[in-house]
């Protein structure tokens, strides 16, 4: 019977404390915030309007998604906590875009990455 686990404690101790070293620090948790707010599908709708757009009215943004502009408000509120958006205000209007070319270029692989797992789904299903 195969078995997926390895019979050796540590085969190269080596790579493995300075691997321990780099993911125990503060950006892997950073990296994980960051994935964790895009999980979420409202966000990833507005996440990627702001990737096709330089910059979108709240009111637009909920237009765009189909949804309120409180509720917009709240998570695009949450991504620029999390440093993904920033904003801008001209009179009563708020005006976001993404923070930087990261962001955007994360947003866009993530996009691409997607839409090929889908069409090599769609051919295995043929």
């Amino acid at each position: 019977m195969d078995q997926d686990t390895c019979e050796i404690f540590c085969y190269d101790e080596a790579k493995v404390n300075r691997l321990k070293k780099q993911l125990w620090d503060d950006s892997t948790e950073y990296m994980a915030k960051i994935f964790k707010a895009l999980a979420d599908d409202t966000r990833a709708k507005i996440a990627y309007s702001l990737c096709l757009e330089e910059e979108l009215c709240v009111c637009d943004v909920a237009n765009v998604i189909g949804t309120t502009v409180a509720n917009v408000s709240h998570h695009l509120r949450l991504l620029k906590n999390l440093g993904l958006a920033k904003y801008r205000k001209s009179g009563k209007l708020v005006f976001y875009s993404l923070d930087d070319e990261h962001v955007k270029q994360l947003i866009l692989l993530a996009m691409e990455h997607g839409s090929e797992g889908k069409h090599a789904e769609a051919a295995h299903d043929e």
